[in-house]
């Protein structure tokens, strides 16, 4: 009797989670609708949301920004460059993918031959060309796939360790993880230290601004909140060539009868 390898349970498991995603989402699942009814919070877990938060925070504070805040001064800002790059050319690719499957075509080749550039004459993304021969990059994931499928964000979550999300985003999650720049090699210790790596360097990139967000913001659990909602509901920076139809102005001959 053979037993299913490791790479087969996975390959398995993967696909049940996107038979599961798309059930969900293209179901008509009511909480993932776009339409909310009038009055609906788009925050009905706040008060868990607010402790999650507050762990997040002394997590941060304790482990996360002094590691950040030492790696960004050990490391030279230049090869902190080529890092962002790595991780970006990565996900460039996995936009690519999404820019597709949302129907963008044109936006999806440009994105390809930016991640092709990149990952070529660039030393596997290293160095930024694609953005030096103006291929700018275009990010997408499978949350906002979703969205342009017809899904609503859903309801506020905040997740240990991970922060903001929502319903849609969290039902994206294991697809998008599996995007992710540390899945692209097999081993544990490497993955492991790839996504250490990916997240102290992400961190390190945002500790100017979290001191400015410290400064500003009255309620930091609202003001991010509404920023991350706003941002994952609006769609307002994508490209819209593909989808746009121009009508002629009226009177135009071309405009028919």
């Amino acid at each position: 009797m053979r037993y299913p390898s490791d790479a087969e349970r996975r390959g398995r498991g993967l696909t049940m989670l996107l038979a599961l995603a798309l059930l969900l989402t293209l179901g008509g699942c009511s909480s993932l609708r776009a339409g909310f009814s009038q009055g609906q919070k788009l925050d009905p877990w706040e008060a868990w949301n607010r402790k999650v938060f507050a762990f997040n925070e002394r997590v941060d504070e304790a482990v996360l920004k002094p590691v950040a805040t030492a790696y960004s001064e050990m490391v030279p800002r230049p090869v902190r460059l080529g890092i962002d790059n790595f991780f970006g050319n990565v996900a460039d690719g996995w936009s690519a993918a999404n820019l597709f499957l949302q129907g963008r075509f044109k936006t999806g080749v440009q994105q390809t031959m930016r991640f092709a550039v990149n990952s070529t004459l660039g030393f596997v993304g290293v160095l930024d060309i694609g953005s030096e021969v103006g291929l700018e990059r275009t990010t997408e994931d499978m949350g906002k796939t979703f969205g342009r499928w017809g899904a609503g964000t859903g309801a506020y979550i905040v997740w240990p360790l991970f922060g903001p999300s929502s319903v849609r985003d969290t039902l994206a999650m294991p697809l998008d993880w599996r995007g992710s720049p540390s899945q692209v090699f097999d081993v544990g210790e490497v993955q492991f230290g790839i996504f250490a790596l990916r997240t102290i360097n992400t961190r390190a990139n945002f500790l100017r601004a979290g001191e400015m967000l410290d400064g500003i913001a009255l309620d930091k659990y609202t003001f991010i909140r509404d920023a991350y909602l706003t941002r994952r509901g609006s769609f307002a920076d994508d490209s819209g060539d593909e989808y746009e139809v121009i009508t002629p102005p009226k009177g135009d001959p071309q405009a028919g009868p």
